[in-house]
C-alpha cells in the first residue's frame, strides 16, 4: 500500500494559495459535510476547542473523501500530543504560541523519526494503514507539513530565525493573540498590530515559506491574499453557523 502523500504540503512549497476553513464544532458530521465544500484545508483545532484525540481521529476519518486536507492544531508543542496525532493519521500540523527557533526546531523534532527527530515508533497505526504502508519509516518524515503560529512581538521579532528552521513549511499569524500581546485587545486592525503582519510576511517570503493568517471578513481575507498570504483561513464552522441561525430568525422577528 502506498504512502499517503501530503497534498497540502506539496501546494504550499508551489507556492499555491491555498484557502481554508476553521472547524472548532469538534463534530465528524461537521467536518464531512465541510470536507466537501472545496476548501483546500480544515483545521481541527484542539487548543481553543474541547476536542481530544478519539475525537479527532474521527473527524479525519469523516474527512477522508473531500477536498479539505486536515491540519491539526494540538493544545500545545508538546511531543507527547504530537506522537499520538501523528499516529491517528494527522500530517499537517499548526502548533500554537511558537516563540522562537528553538521552539521551532522542538516541533520538527517531535513530527520526525530518528535521526531526524525524536518521533515515537509503533509498527501499526492508522497513519501506516495500520503496517500496510511499505518502507513507513523510511517516507513519513517527509510528507508531514508543519506550520507555525507567531502569536506574540517576540515570535516577530524572530521571525526570519523561526522561518528559516529546516522542517518548518510556513508561519501563520494568530491575530488576535498577537494584537494582545501588542497591547491592542479585540483590536487585530491597528496599525501597530498590521505592520507587524507585514513583518511576518516579510521574513516568510525571504525564507520561502508559507505565509498565513486567519481573518472572516471577507474584504480583510482577500486584501491578505492580494497581500501575498497564501494559506489562509477565511471563516470557522462556529461562526457560520451562529451568524447564519440569528440571521435567520431575524427573518421572522
Amino acid at each position: 500500500m502506498d504512502m499517503p502523500v501530503n497534498r497540502l504540503k506539496r501546494a504550499l512549497a508551489a507556492g499555491e494559495t491555498q484557502i481554508g476553513l476553521w472547524s472548532s464544532l469538534c463534530s465528524p458530521i461537521v467536518a464531512e459535510a465541510l470536507a466537501y465544500s472545496g476548501y483546500d484545508w480544515l483545521l481541527i483545532d484542539s487548543e481553543h476547542a474541547p476536542n481530544e484525540l478519539p475525537n479527532v481521529m474521527a473527524m479525519m476519518q469523516a474527512m477522508a473523501p473531500g477536498t479539505a486536507s486536515p491540519v491539526v492544531r494540538p493544545a500545545w508543542n508538546d511531543a507527547v500530543l504530537l506522537k499520538r496525532l501523528l499516529d491517528a493519521g494527522a500530517q499537517s500540523f499548526l502548533i500554537p504560541m511558537v516563540q522562537s527557533a528553538e521552539e521551532a526546531a522542538q516541533a520538527v523534532a517531535a513530527t520526525r523519526y530518528p535521526p531526524q527527530g525524536v518521533r515515537g515508533v509503533a509498527l501499526s497505526h492508522r497513519g501506516n494503514r495500520y503496517g500496510r504502508v511499505a518502507d513507513y519509516l523510511a517516507k513519513a518524515n517527509r510528507e508531514i507539513c508543519l506550520i507555525v503560529q507567531i502569536e506574540s512581538r517576540g515570535a516577530v521579532d524572530s521571525a526570519a530565525e523561526i522561518a528559516a528552521v529546516e522542517g518548518v513549511d510556513g508561519l501563520f499569524i494568530g491575530p488576535s493573540d498577537l494584537a494582545a500581546d501588542l497591547g491592542h485587545l479585540g483590536n487585530p486592525g491597528h496599525a501597530e498590530v498590521q505592520a507587524a503582519f507585514s513583518e511576518v510576511l516579510a521574513a516568510c517570503k525571504s525564507a520561502g515559506k508559507a505565509a498565513g493568517i486567519l481573518s472572516a471578513v471577507e474584504d480583510q481575507a482577500k486584501g491578505y491574499i492580494d497581500a501575498g498570504f497564501n494559506f489562509v483561513a477565511v471563516g470557522s464552522d462556529l461562526g457560520l453557523l451562529t451568524r447564519h441561525a440569528d440571521a435567520l430568525r431575524a427573518c421572522f422577528k
